[in-house]
């Protein structure tokens, strides 16, 4: 039985490929990266790499040996890296006669919903034309309103905008442990989490000096990962070999699983993989849109809905004016809003103080609004029918529509 082709995302962090004191490209590990491209390649399977490391290259192009703090030079930093860097992959690559593309992203690039599928286009058509895409945060322009935080998060994203069945985290322990194996010599490998929620296991891990993220970014990525769908997996960086014995260990125990249903025989089982810990996708994964919305779109301020809004939400309506009890921020027509229900309380109440009483109240979701946020603290609590005689004009029913409104997982009973 030909075993499926794949999209499998592997997600690089600075530490992985930039020796932290000398700043140098840690060239067997790039060599054995690219190698293991390779073989899914020809295996059949479309790989994304999602590589770091521009401002580490750019500090060893620039002979500076501290990251600075100064932003203007750490963009400048990355600007020279980042064409090195690429250079670098491109020249690697090409040993092995593998063309690669350079995709560089923001929040910003993907916050429109019409350049976000233009996205999602690029990524099919490379790999239709048999490109190793290599994706990266632009740091020569993104600031902290349109960054993605650290590249875990834009690997989640990318895994996601790219339907991939596999993210790989590369990091510098072989797997999750219940406590930090480095202090702890009874610390047990984590193998499979089916429930993110309830994991329990050391993420103090804080990352490098020269890199962004540390094992509790990588959670949060599979997070994401796995609620769009992902199966995501953390393994180590200084063993690249191990993601493609890790995809066909898994694919011949799903082979195997098939195969099981039709036959009554025992075949024999793969050998088992190197260690390494395997995040279950959701069973009822988040649609592209809906994912989009959430993660796609930053936050420009939030609406207080009550109980009875959201039951209605859940059934598939729109949020009327009357289910908004409160507004926080200020935001225009067709910007993304966080949606919180709270208990219906006093108009005069609802002024933000209510947040310092008791547990806050929970996010359940996002929506892009029809008003902005003046119109809307003009409208909350009234009729549809009203919004013509208090605004002037009505442009919509609904402060938002049902199909511009996305909710988190696991949310089926909001506190408050």
């Amino acid at each position: 039985m030909a075993s499926k082709p794949l999209t499998i995302v592997i997600k690089l962090g600075t530490s992985s490929i930039v020796d932290e004191n000398t700043h140098e490209p840690i060239l067997s590990i790039l060599t054995l990266i690219v190698e293991t491209a390779a073989k899914l390649h020809r295996d059949g399977h479309n790989v994304v790499l999602v590589s770091s490391g521009a401002v580490g290259v750019g500090l060893r192009r620039m002979d500076i040996e501290e990251r600075p703090k100064h932003l203007p030079r750490i963009q400048a930093l990355a600007a020279v890296g980042q064409c090195r860097l690429m250079s670098l992959w491109d020249g690697l690559f090409s040993h092995l006669r593998l063309p690669v593309a350079q995709i560089l992203l923001t929040r910003n690039d993907i916050a429109d919903r019409t350049q976000y599928l233009n996205a999602q286009n690029t990524f099919a058509q490379l790999f239709d034309m048999g490109v190793i895409p290599i994706v990266n945060e632009n740091d020569t322009l993104a600031v902290s309103e349109i960054k993605f935080g650290d590249n875990d998060t834009l690997s989640a994203i990318t895994a996601a905008m790219v339907k991939a069945d596999y993210l790989f985290l590369m990091t510098d322990v072989d797997c999750l442990y219940t406590a930090n194996p480095r202090h702890n010599p009874d610390a047990k490998p984590i193998e499979v989490v089916t429930d993110i929620s309830s994991l329990e296991a050391d993420v103090s891990s804080a990352g490098s000096s020269l890199g962004t993220g540390g094992m509790s970014t990588k959670i949060v990525a599979a997070k994401l990962g796995t609620s769009a769908g992902v199966t995501t997996i953390i393994t180590k960086s200084s063993k690249p070999g191990n993601v493609h014995e890790i995809v066909r260990y898994l694919q011949q125990t799903e082979q195997l699983d098939l195969g099981s249903e039709e036959s009554s025989g025992s075949p024999d089982l793969p050998t088992p993989p190197p260690l390494h810990t395997r995040f279950i996708p959701s069973e009822t994964p988040i649609q592209s849109r809906s994912f989009w919305l959430l993660h796609g779109l930053k936050p420009r301020g939030t609406l207080y809905i009550d109980h009875g809004a959201y039951s209605a939400l859940q059934k598939k309506a729109g949020l009327l004016p009357a289910g908004v009890l409160g507004v926080e921020g200020h935001f225009g027509q067709q910007e993304a809003v966080r949606l919180v229900v709270v208990e219906k309380i006093s108009p005069d109440a609802l002024n933000g103080e209510f947040l310092h009483h008791g547990q806050e109240p929970k996010e359940v979701g996002r929506a892009l609004v029809n008003y902005g946020s003046s119109e809307i603290i003009r409208i909350k609590g009234q009729r549809s029918t009203h919004i013509q005689s208090l605004l002037g004009y009505a442009d919509s029913e609904y402060v938002a529509l049902r199909e511009n409104i996305s909710f988190t997982q696991n949310n089926d009973s909001p506190r408050h």
